[in-house]
């Protein structure tokens, strides 16, 4: 995989972000691969899709690419609100490309978040526009990347070195089984999942217990949050998450 940019191809464009543009939608169409089934190359979509910018011909995951320079922040600067929540909330809805890229244009961090991991807290709404702009009241959003778990975060790049493939596609495959949720399951286990990495590597129920507050304030309907911590916790198990040690401890795997 090599990690510089083709320079050459953004000769003929003089706008910084149309330049950035071209360069990573070409480094990604020759470097990039899908995460899920491995076949390369990826197939672009046709200019102006709603969030799309490629899909596996092979297994039709379709991706988006964002693309920023220097670090990887939490805060990722996205498109119009309103169509990025119809997209995430439909059947089709894309998984995320993050790219971040040095000055020298070469690649620093290259990851994927699968689409399964994204909940609608994570689109925070932009104000609008003001009534003076050119797209006067239009309103963007950001991606707030601090609510993804880190078994969220399938990196194929990491500080300019490359992952190994067969690390991707087994971390990216390993919660797959979250697109089997119903919208309201998989909230809990992705809400569970935050609380496991902020433990240690070995953890406890009670550690986990601690969160309970802040799990019945996302989920207030629910009556019983210490059962539904033990049920999410035997799913992370089964699904090889975590690993059970004795009553009541666990180790994380991932």
């Amino acid at each position: 995989m090599d990690l510089n940019f083709n320079q050459t191809l953004a000769a003929n464009y003089r706008s910084p972000s149309q330049i950035i543009r071209v360069l990573s939608e070409a480094w990604v169409k020759d470097n990039g691969y899908c995460p899920n089934c491995s076949a390369q190359p990826l197939a672009e979509f046709a200019n102006n899709q709603p969030v799309a910018d490629f899909y596996c011909a092979n297994c039709t995951e379709q991706f988006e690419l964002k693309s920023k320079k220097a670090k990887l922040s939490n805060m990722i600067n996205d498109g119009a609100y309103d169509t990025m929540m119809q997209r995430i909330n439909s059947e089709d809805n894309p998984s995320f490309f993050f790219l971040t890229y040095s000055k020298e244009l070469s690649v620093n961090n290259f990851l994927i978040i699968p689409k399964h991991f994204f909940k609608s807290d994570m689109i925070i709404k932009r104000k609008p526009l003001s009534p003076t702009a050119k797209r006067a009241g239009w309103i963007s959003c950001n991606i707030d990347l601090r609510k993804v778990p880190e078994s969220g975060k399938v990196f194929l790049v990491k500080n300019q070195q490359v992952i190994s493939r067969d690390t991707v596609t087994q971390k990216f495959q390993q919660t797959l089984f979250l697109r089997e949720l119903s919208v309201q399951s998989r909230g809990w286990t992705l809400d569970v999942m935050q609380c496991v990495d902020k433990l240690p590597e070995r953890f406890t129920l009670a550690q986990v217990y601690s969160f309970s507050d802040i799990l019945q304030a996302l989920h207030m309907n629910n009556n019983n949050v210490h059962a539904k911590i033990r049920q999410q916790l035997q799913i992370l198990r089964d699904k090889g998450i975590i690993e059970f040690l004795s009553r009541g401890h666990y180790r994380k795997t991932i």
